[in-house]
């Protein structure tokens, strides 16, 4: 039988009864209660892994405050399409590839070390990141570079509370994302279309912007193995391969790092990756996009700049020429 792991956690941090109720009546009253109750289907165990995701219930360490400061409006995804259309090549190119074989991947134990341009380096594992804030939910929109989209209630806190913690250098101008390598347990690894492990980054002002999400959970529940459990970020005015999956390492340097896809295609991927509808890819529009779970046959959505979070984030790129800097 799987063993479910329950981080360590302070009685103090753990969510009052009469928090979550109020949690719930606020999701209703956003439109979301159903989502919040489990509309649309759990995901089977072997898609989620061996730990199983901690249900949304009292306690529950996963299921952070609502923050309507970082609260859209839009419609959630369902629950079931967000772990079983995504992009996770560690596990197979197809859509579904990581829903059908990221159940094999072990999450425990599990440690994130942060390193490079900081004056405390230190090496974090899973229940430490936990304890580290209370943990947010924040319903985001989420492009991908495919130009097919999403929204989905994340779990987390901000990434800068974590990179506070080592307290960067002076040197450090950019933050390197280094991801799982499991040999055996992710089956994509074979077809070598990365040069394993899979490396993204941002800029040091980008990822300590509050909107930067280090991310522990998805729908009130433990994130699931296929979402990039059981830690990873998420970058909402960026297309989706920024969003590091299942992170191992969080590196500072002073010099912008390499990434897997301006490695292997800097024509069509550029570092910054800004959802931009104004420059297509090379093979297809940006202008537009289809969310998932609409259905077949819904018509097309117009793309927001920076996925319309402009008010937020656009000031960090003040008189960049952003045709170039893709």
């Amino acid at each position: 039988m799987s063993r479910i792991h329950i981080p360590r956690i302070d009685a103090s941090q753990i969510t009052p009864e009469h928090i979550w109720v109020s949690r719930r009546e606020w999701l209703r009253q956003a439109g979301l209660g159903a989502l919040a109750l489990g509309a649309g289907g759990l995901l089977p165990s072997a898609a989620l892994g061996a730990d199983s995701p901690v249900g949304s219930a009292p306690g529950n360490p996963y299921a952070g405050r609502p923050n309507p400061r970082y609260t859209v409006n839009d419609k959630p995804t369902p629950e079931k399409d967000v772990s079983s259309y995504n992009n996770f090549y560690e596990f197979g190119t197809g859509k579904r590839d990581p829903y059908d074989h990221a159940g094999k991947m072990q999450t425990q134990p599990w440690s994130v070390s942060v390193e490079g341009e900081v004056a405390k380096p230190r090496r974090f594992d899973i229940d430490d990141l936990l304890r580290l804030a209370p943990l947010e939910e924040r319903v985001y929109r989420m492009r991908c570079v495919e130009a097919w989209s999403m929204v989905i209630p994340w779990e987390g806190y901000s990434l800068s509370t974590l990179l506070k913690q080592a307290e960067p250098t002076s040197r450090a101008k950019y933050v390197e994302f280094v991801t799982a390598v499991q040999p055996g347990n992710m089956p994509g690894l074979d077809e070598r279309i990365i040069d394993w492990p899979y490396i993204e980054g941002l800029r040091i002002d980008e990822a300590m912007h509050p909107l930067t999400l280090l991310v522990f959970g998805v729908y009130g529940k433990r994130l699931p193995n296929p979402n990039g459990a059981p830690v990873r970020v998420s970058i909402p005015w960026k297309y989706g391969f920024k969003s590091g999956k299942s992170l191992v390492k969080i590196r500072l340097t002073e010099k912008m790092p390499l990434t897997s896809w301006v490695k292997i295609a800097p024509g069509e991927y550029g570092f910054y990756a800004n959802v931009n509808p104004d420059v297509p890819h090379p093979r297809w529009s940006q202008a537009t996009e289809r969310r998932i779970g609409d259905g077949l046959f819904a018509p097309r959505v117009k793309t927001l700049m920076f996925n319309g979070y402009a008010d937020q984030v656009a000031s960090l790129y003040s008189g960049m020429d952003l045709r170039r800097y893709y």
